[in-house]
């Protein structure tokens, strides 16, 4: 069960936390651990209501999704520091859901081109060419999103 925001006056709309989710650079994806719970920072994209994350063929994240893919992804945006009133003005997101590991090629690689637009958009046939020849070595994930909240001090 997923409680509820404690601060309404700081909830923000399902379209703000959306917003927030396209804006940001990246984010840390929860995942539960073993002793621990383990939250990785990780580049990400927005696309098609979901998040989609990339990763190599094996680790402990992947170990851990494989036992148990209910996640969370929070993302934070515009932090700024306000000394004089002890608090901090930011925007967040936190997506909770699972996750699956994408097998369908068509979707892995929109994803993959996905990445490339986002983060190195001035090298987009260098990036093409490194997914169509280092596609293979990499495992997408996408998380289904079931429930999103947005937050934000201002």
């Amino acid at each position: 069960m997923i409680q509820a925001i404690r601060r309404k006056d700081r909830e923000l709309s399902h379209s703000e936390a959306i917003d927030i989710l396209a804006k940001g650079g990246y984010g840390v994806l929860s995942v539960n651990g073993d002793d621990y719970a383990y939250g990785i920072p990780m580049s990400y994209i927005y696309l098609n209501d979901s998040l989609y994350l990339h990763c190599a063929l094996e680790g402990k994240k992947l170990t851990h999704i494989r036992k148990d893919n209910k996640v969370t992804f929070g993302v934070v945006i515009d932090a700024v520091p306000v000394p004089h009133q002890f608090s901090m003005n930011y925007h967040s997101a936190m997506a909770f859901g699972r996750v699956s590991e994408v097998s369908d090629a068509d979707e892995k690689y929109q994803a993959l081109l996905a990445f490339v637009d986002k983060y190195s958009a001035n090298h987009r046939e260098a990036g093409i060419q490194n997914a169509d020849r280092d596609g293979h070595k990499t495992i997408v994930l996408k998380l289904t999103i079931e429930h999103l909240t947005g937050k934000a001090g201002r």
